[in-house]
């Protein structure tokens, strides 16, 4: 009887590892178009899907665009991401009405996307800079999350903001999660989805490519906010403390949420939001 007990047990655990493995690769793969533009289905304004070019590479851009004298967010997600990530502030009415709204696919997170990541904040600053010179600079906000944030903050052009959550800024607090092993490992690699290989790839490089960075980050003429929960230990919280340290107090404002973990992009959506709204004043 033990021992049926025990494989019927070994099943169904094998069985929960499955649905979670297959979950977590449908939650973090981009999204086709029609999937995209369904979640539209009841938004007032419809966005616009759009098929880009940077140096040889497509890339996938959605706007949501009501006014052109409105000011535009421009947000740029992190690893693993994608343009989705920021539907739900993307089909806010609110929002809507007080901001037109672009996210875009970074280099290998695009929809099908075979092409590999780049590992170079400055290769991402450069396509950003690109998709950014179409709207008024005194307009825009950029929102970096996570990868985003040194992305974002690497422009050096006068904006209305720019915004960081979670930010991954900081060489030193540059956590390397055990599971990237599964990437690492031969034997497991196998195991990996494709955007997570992407994902595994960028973070390992990742560490490096700060240091060209971190020093600096002071060095832009933007009033900078961040938001960052303090029991992230994907991102720690330590990046926005160490980088509030480089600005002066007129410059820089941190927002803490005690207790938020790195999926603050959703589980504090009204929060965000309101600091985005405040933007548009």
């Amino acid at each position: 009887m033990f021992k049926r007990i025990l494989k019927i047990a070994i099943v169904l655990l094998v069985l929960l590892l499955v649905a979670l493995y297959i979950a977590l690769v449908y939650f973090t793969s981009p999204k086709s178009d029609d999937t995209i533009l369904a979640s539209f289905e009841k938004s007032k304004i419809k966005p616009i899907i759009s098929k880009e070019k940077y140096k040889g590479f497509d890339y996938r851009k959605i706007a949501v665009v009501k006014d052109t004298v409105l000011p535009t967010v421009v947000f740029v997600h992190g690893t693993i991401g994608s343009l989705n990530d920021f539907n739900k502030y993307m089909i806010d009415e609110e929002l809507q009405n007080r901001l037109n709204m672009i996210s875009y696919d970074r280099i290998g997170y695009n929809y099908h996307d075979k092409n590999p990541v780049q590992e170079s904040i400055a290769f991402e600053r450069d396509m950003l800079l690109q998709i950014l010179k179409s709207y008024p600079k005194n307009k825009l906000i950029l929102v970096g999350y996570s990868y985003g944030g040194p992305i974002a903050l690497s422009v050096k052009q006068k904006l209305r903001q720019i915004v960081l959550l979670a930010p991954a800024v900081m060489s030193k607090v540059e956590p390397m999660p055990w599971a990237i092993n599964f990437y690492k490992w031969r034997l497991t690699r196998w195991l990996v989805p494709y955007v997570w290989k992407q994902a595994s790839k960028e973070k390992i490089s990742h560490k490096a490519d700060l240091k060209k960075f971190e020093k600096e980050w002071y060095n832009t003429p933007n009033k900078v906010k961040v938001i960052h929960g303090n029991a992230d230990w994907i991102v720690p919280y330590e990046n926005s403390l160490l980088l509030k340290k480089q600005f002066p107090e007129n410059q820089f404002e941190l927002k803490t949420i005690p207790e938020a973990s790195h999926g603050l992009v959703w589980s504090n959506f009204e929060l965000i939001k309101k600091e985005l709204l405040k933007s548009t004043n």
